[in-house]
């Protein structure tokens, strides 16, 4: 059978090209392409608006589509596909991992995609892109606002068919405040997300000062904060980090301890380190018992739901210290992590290991840019409509002879040259004149075309002024990076400690205590509160004279000196006390303190403060008692002895619409000191205040009107440096308008009276004002503090006991020393 068939094969060698390459040469060759589109087109973020080309691609696809806020929306799988048809030529899988990273609120700081569905969790992936649904979020909008300005350069698609902006214009630093992780081929990059109010903050002051030093921006910027909070361990790898762009640091969760049932303790987590979800402790946990790594745990449960947010409960066996659990669970369980930050983004095309000034300055340049190019067309199209306006204008006034010019001629290319020839006009004037239609030839269209020149050459004016001076620019720069910060911005969720003994990971043995060592713990009057270890080389009365330069983050409302492992208790505006120790406080130094590196305390007690605001800080040792003083006029002096060993419990009891404004030492030698809302001051001695029990409810300290109650109240020894700070105002006065009037005064104008007596005058009331808004009794430098945390001038000269005040420059929050 092989006979009968024919194999019929020609091959034509004359038309074959075969060529010999070197395959090393050409391995090369085609690895550095790979390596080049990985780089640049996938992996790594620009600096300039913080986003890699595939999230770009993303909010600049869903901005056209109309994706905003006040719409509804769409199927994620709709976006997918007209991200991956038109921008971005890679696989439908990518594109939807990173629209749901931009809507995933414990991996982005800021959000910027409104997911509605299934996003995943820490320990879940998300749904797939049919079953959920996005629209971008207000922050992301910031993001692609002024692209149809001319702000930023556009490049084709991966077709040439479309256009699509080479970098967004971004009025947010958004490397910073979202961070940004990513392997690219040889290099990879890992930026953890920061506060957008500190990033704005230590921005604008760069702006302003362009040879700040890393520590000056670390005033603004401390560290990074993590959008599930936590606790960082240590600032040495974060200051390394923003110096050379690399650095470690090692996070915390947050954990307190409580009791979850009559006879068991438990440790109760409510925060963990950044990217780690309850699951992945839970089950490292029930590994470490198994191999007998950990002990002391009887069972551990995750009650996480969305309405309160996370809660993992480990209890704790009987007869187990808790301290010492804890510390075991650091060393054994991703409770502690690190995070090292890699700081590789790509600047004029080049990938670079940035400091924390060089993205900050990257990004102020990007900004400084977008906003001169947004001005530069903003004065072209005024003066552009300014020339049409002006054309209207003239051809108005002899409208007759327009109409008639186009009456007479044959066709639009005549009379465009007519009214050319007899008016004068430009090309442009004289096309819209002749589109003109008759309704806007009225008397009134005329006066509106005068007011619109006005405004038109006023803008201009403003425009051209912008343009030419570099101050008048970055004023804008300035103004709408603070602006868009007060809009999105949102309180540091990341506590912020020094390192601490028996810090996980070690490969000693953790310690179980911490050193006890004295210290003082300072309350601030926004309810922040920080621990100062004392060397003894400085005296714990001294305090730097207040600089007039810096911002102020708080003034001192109370303080205790004791040691970091004594319990301490903060008094409640209900009379209840919550014990606690300072142990795990943020630790500042004697010679830098500050409350922006302070805590809320309400946020550190572990007891629920609620509505309650705390008051004050006291100790529980020595015998000296304590004065209490409430907003209706009522005072208590209490010794703390024989007292509940309860973590709570009461110490006074307040009557119904009443609450705890002061508490302070008040010794027999000591005086009460009360100032009402209708300007009266009160002082008179502790000793004719017996000290009563818990349970009394006080005694009759001032007396009050029905429309007044007491502002401040303290217990002092008065010297002949002891001065009496009163702020008057009225409740229909205007923030920013109608400033208040200060004095102050010598406290020993004011003659002491008997206990529940109204006291004397001590502010004269001006026209316009109605009340005390805020006082202040004390030795030393005070300073007033506006809510924008700068200080307001205080009056040089002592004015008269019940003399007027003097106009602040400001409105003032409240008064006090600085730490």
């Amino acid at each position: 059978m092989s006979d009968d068939i024919t194999l019929s094969t020609e091959y034509d060698l004359s038309e074959e090209r075969i060529e010999d390459i070197d395959v090393s040469s050409e391995m090369e060759s085609s690895f550095l392409e790979y390596a080049y589109s990985v780089i640049y087109s996938r992996a790594l973020p620009d600096a300039r608006d913080g986003l890699k080309p595939v999230q770009r691609r993303i909010l600049y696809m869903m901005t056209e589509m109309g994706l905003v806020p006040e719409k509804g929306h769409v199927k994620s799988a709709r976006v997918v596909g007209e991200v991956m048809g038109k921008l971005h030529p890679h696989g439908d899988s990518s594109i939807y991992d990173a629209l749901v990273r931009l809507a995933q609120s414990f991996s982005m700081r800021l959000p910027l995609v409104d997911g509605h569905g299934n996003f995943g969790s820490l320990d879940d992936g998300p749904a797939a892109s049919r079953y959920t649904e996005a629209r971008l979020t207000g922050a992301a909008l910031t993001m692609t606002d002024g692209l149809k300005e001319d702000v930023v350069d556009f490049v084709p698609n991966y077709d040439n068919q479309l256009m699509q902006p080479e970098v967004l214009p971004s009025l947010i630093p958004n490397l910073l405040v979202n961070g940004a992780s990513g392997i690219a081929v040889g290099m990879a990059t890992n930026l953890a997300p920061h506060n957008l109010q500190e990033v704005v903050s230590g921005a604008v002051h760069l702006l302003y000062n362009p040879d700040a030093s890393i520590e000056d921006l670390m005033q603004h910027i401390p560290a990074p904060d993590l959008p599930g909070g936590g606790t960082i361990v240590g600032l040495e790898g974060i200051k390394d980090a923003y110096t050379s762009g690399r650095g470690q640091f090692k996070t915390r969760a947050k954990v307190s301890i409580e009791k979850v049932t009559a006879r068991r303790t438990g440790l109760v987590v409510t925060e963990l380190p950044y990217l780690i979800g309850p699951e992945r402790i839970i089950d490292r946990i029930k590994q470490g018992v198994e191999n007998k790594k950990i002990s002391g745990i009887s069972d551990v449960v995750d009650l996480s739901d969305r309405k309160h947010g996370l809660r993992m409960v480990i209890t704790l066996k009987t007869g187990f210290s808790a301290e010492g659990v804890l510390e075991q669970l650091y060393k054994a369980t991703p409770l502690e992590d690190s995070f090292s930050i890699n700081s590789v983004a790509l600047v004029n095309g080049e990938p670079r290991t940035l400091s924390l000034k060089e993205m900050l300055r990257v990004f102020l340049d990007h900004r400084v840019g977008v906003v001169k190019r947004r001005t530069e067309y903003r004065l072209a199209k005024r003066r552009e409509r300014l020339h049409l306006v002006e054309g209207m204008l003239i051809a108005i006034v002899d409208i007759d002879a327009v109409i008639q010019i186009i009456r007479a001629s044959d066709d639009s290319e005549q009379a465009r040259s007519r009214l050319i020839q007899a008016f004068e006009f430009s090309v442009q004037q004289t096309d819209y004149i002749l589109e003109l239609r008759l309704r806007r030839l009225t008397k009134f269209s005329r006066i509106e075309l005068e007011a619109e020149k006005d405004t038109l050459l006023s803008e201009i004016s403003e425009l051209e002024a912008i343009l030419e001076d570099k101050k008048l620019l970055h004023n804008v720069v300035a103004t709408e990076l603070e602006d868009v910060s007060e809009k999105f911005g949102t309180p540091r969720r990341t506590t912020l400690m020094g390192a601490v003994a028996g810090s996980a990971k070690s490969t000693e043995k953790p310690a179980l205590e911490i050193a006890d060592v004295p210290c003082r713990v300072l309350l601030s009057q926004t309810g922040v509160a920080l621990r100062i270890d004392l060397t003894g080389n400085e005296s714990t009365t001294t305090r730097p004279k207040p600089s007039k330069k810096v911002n102020y983050h708080g003034v001192i409302k109370s303080e205790v000196t004791t040691t970091s492992r004594a319990e301490i208790g903060a008094l409640l505006s209900d009379g209840t006390v919550i014990r606690f120790t300072s142990i795990d406080l943020p630790v500042v130094p004697e010679t830098s303190v500050s409350f922006k590196a302070g805590v809320p305390l309400s946020a550190y007690l572990s007891t629920e403060v609620g509505k309650n605001k705390i008051v004050g800080l006291t100790t529980f040792e020595g015998s000296k008692p304590l004065g209490l003083i409430t907003k209706k006029g009522v005072v208590k002096r209490v010794v703390l002895e024989d007292l509940p060993q309860r973590e709570s419990f009461e110490i006074m009891n307040v009557k119904d619409g009443d609450e705890i404004i002061s508490v302070s030492e008040a010794s027999d030698d000591a005086q009460f000191v009360l100032i009402s809302s209708d300007t009266q001051l009160l002082h008179f001695s502790c000793s004719s205040v017996r000290p009563q029990g818990r349970a009394a409810s006080g005694m009759a300290g001032m007396a009050i009107k029905d429309n007044s109650e007491v502002i401040f109240g303290t217990c002092i020894k008065p010297s002949d440096k002891t001065r009496v700070i009163t702020v008057a105002s009225s409740d229909l006065a205007l923030p920013g308008i109608d400033l208040p009037s200060v004095k102050i005064s010598e406290f020993s104008e004011f003659p002491a009276k008997g206990r529940a007596t109204g006291g004397v005058r001590s502010h004269r009331l001006l026209k316009g004002e109605d009340r005390l808004f805020s006082a202040w009794v004390g030795d030393g430098e005070a300073v007033a503090v506006g809510s924008d945390k700068k200080r307001r001038e205080l009056p040089e000269e002592l004015g008269k006991r019940d003399g007027s005040g003097l106009s602040s420059d400001g409105e003032i929050a409240y008064i006090g020393q600085v730490p």
